[in-house]
């Protein structure tokens, strides 16, 4: 009887009660390390007793909000608590609606190893991470297991954000310990595709559009520079007569493109030109261009010596 009693206490799991507290009640300095992961504090206690029992190693294990119904899974980090006392990341306390000082059941548990796990973003700037996978495989590298309906918090930039363990694989409780785990998201909450322009309708405007009219539409008359425009004064003080291209304060008009909208049914790798033809003139408006061209020569001459009449 003795021996079989040996026996029955060599397989016997752990289950205990304790009263939880956040990360930030640990006396000493401050732990970040844990607020930024999935793993507990115990104290010294449970490492003795579990040394003495059959345990699977990682220590995993599963923590139990008996009030509510509500649990999620840990890793353990160290046993440096006080006596009948575990310290928890404080979004772990948020999943289990705990308070603190309140009573939590800390059993061993023992978890499949991760196959595939799919996150949902609680707020859409998580797209404003460049590399999403890249910053989540860091920061679950102080996690040891995922629950599927825990909402995990991750700190990047000095910023924390929240994710949902939509689903997980092989079961609803994985072990992310040493494991090739493939990650999909979904789309975050409150997240809206952008409103893109119907291509069937903007085919219909470039067709109905005038193109060669659009083009000039774009043109515009602005001011530029224009080298040696200044005014000049007579040394008797007499006002300058003022030549036509002076009359125009000496500027002159050129003219530029404006930007137009950009065609946002562009494919890559095609090109579209926009031609714009020139009405031909009338043989009227030919014959009346000819009688109206520069000849040669045809100016009048002048004399320095006055003829006597």
């Amino acid at each position: 009887m003795f021996s079989f009693g040996l026996f029955h206490e060599h397989f016997r799991s752990f289950n205990t009660m304790y009263k939880c507290y956040s990360v930030c009640m640990l006396p000493g300095n401050e732990r970040l390390d844990v607020e930024k992961g999935g793993k507990i504090i115990m104290p010294p206690s449970a490492l003795d007793q579990l040394t003495r029992l059959n345990i699977v190693y990682p220590m995993l294990f599963k923590l139990t909000n008996t009030g509510h119904n509500r649990f999620t899974h840990s890793g353990v980090l160290e046993f440096v608590a006080d006596e009948g006392k575990v310290y928890l990341p404080y979004w772990m306390m948020r999943n289990l609606l705990l308070e603190e000082g309140a009573m939590v059941q800390v059993e061993s548990a023992s978890l499949p190893v991760a196959t595939f796990s799919k996150f949902q973003p609680q707020a859409p700037d998580f797209l404003d991470i460049h590399n999403q996978k890249a910053v989540l495989e860091n920061a679950l590298r102080n996690f040891a297991c995922l629950t599927t309906g825990d909402v995990v918090a991750i700190n990047y930039n000095d910023k924390v954000y929240e994710l949902c363990v939509l689903e997980t694989k092989p079961g609803p409780a994985v072990s992310i310990i040493e494991c090739d785990m493939n990650v999909e998201f979904a789309a975050p909450v409150g997240y809206k595709e952008p409103q893109r322009p119907n291509a069937r309708r903007m085919d219909e405007d470039l067709e109905n559009h005038d193109i060669e009219g659009a083009v000039e539409d774009m043109q515009s008359e602005v001011d530029t520079f224009v080298a040696f425009g200044g005014k000049g004064n007579r040394l008797d003080g007499k006002l300058k007569e003022l030549s036509p291209n002076e009359a125009s304060n000496g500027k002159s008009t050129q003219k530029v493109y404006k930007r137009g909208i950009p065609d946002y049914d562009y494919q890559m790798g095609s090109l579209r030109f926009i031609r714009t033809a020139k009405p031909i003139p009338s043989t009227d408006e030919t014959n009346a261009s000819k009688t109206t061209d520069f000849e040669a020569f045809k100016g009048e001459g002048q004399t320095l010596i006055k003829r006597k009449q």
